[in-house]
């Protein structure tokens, strides 16, 4: 993998559900390499506990668990999260299994065993998930063009730097807190440092280009938005 397409992965947190010990530990390993936050759990009672702690931005599970299946983990979380991509693995390669979770709207099935080919697809799969979404509706009927890098409102079209581009498609694809270290990892380059100047005056302005109030500091921790 490539160092871009690495740094864009640390900017996410993942879920990786397994109930075999190796194949958990190994994975996992590999994923903590890449992920800004990885949290594991061996089946879905535990898992739904990490989900509500942590809101990942991904969910990688396997199909054959203790309990619960890992289909039947992810049709609990699509009653109130459509938005948390989730990858699917299973040595099976049953039709009825795959078409189960079809339904499910996956980023993608890996047949086991998880090859570093396999699992680099899968997550580059992920990354292009929310790097395609292109309109989204903001408030006061603001509307981002992630193509354009452009707010329209009526007749007036805001121009975005690139670092308040990425800001606003990480607040809007994530759907939840952006913390300060996202912010420094994702946004500053390595040529810069996020000093609290900085970030206060990148701040400062991004919000002139926002509906009032749509963004909110929690403090000492990161920015949101409330649409």
């Amino acid at each position: 993998m490539n160092k871009p397409f690495i740094k864009k992965l640390k900017a996410y947190t993942v879920l990786y559900l397994e109930d075999e010990d190796g194949i958990r530990n190994n994975i996992s390993e590999i994923l903590e390499e890449l992920f800004a936050k990885v949290s594991t759990a061996k089946n879905s009672a535990e898992a739904m506990i990490k989900y509500n702690e942590n809101k990942p931005d991904l969910i990688i599970s396997d199909i054959q668990l203790q309990g619960k299946t890992g289909i039947d983990f992810i049709k609990e979380i699509r009653k109130f999260d459509s938005k948390t991509r989730v990858i699917i693995t299973s040595a099976f390669t049953d039709l009825n299994y795959m078409l189960d979770a079809t339904e499910l709207h996956l980023v993608k099935y890996i047949v086991k065993p998880i090859t570093n080919d396999k699992l680099f697809e899968a997550l580059e799969t992920f990354v292009n998930t929310y790097e395609s979404n292109k309109n989204f509706s903001l408030s006061d009927g603001y509307i981002y063009d992630s193509k354009n890098l452009t707010i329209k409102k009526e007749d007036e079209v805001i121009i975005l730097t690139k670092k308040e581009a990425i800001f606003l498609g990480l607040l809007l694809n994530k759907n939840r807190l952006i913390t300060y270290e996202e912010l420094e990892t994702k946004i500053w380059d390595d040529e810069s440092v996020m000093t609290p100047n900085a970030m206060r005056l990148f701040v400062k302005n991004f919000r002139k280009k926002l509906p009032k109030d749509i963004l909110k500091n929690v403090q000492g921790m990161g920015y949101k938005l409330e649409i």
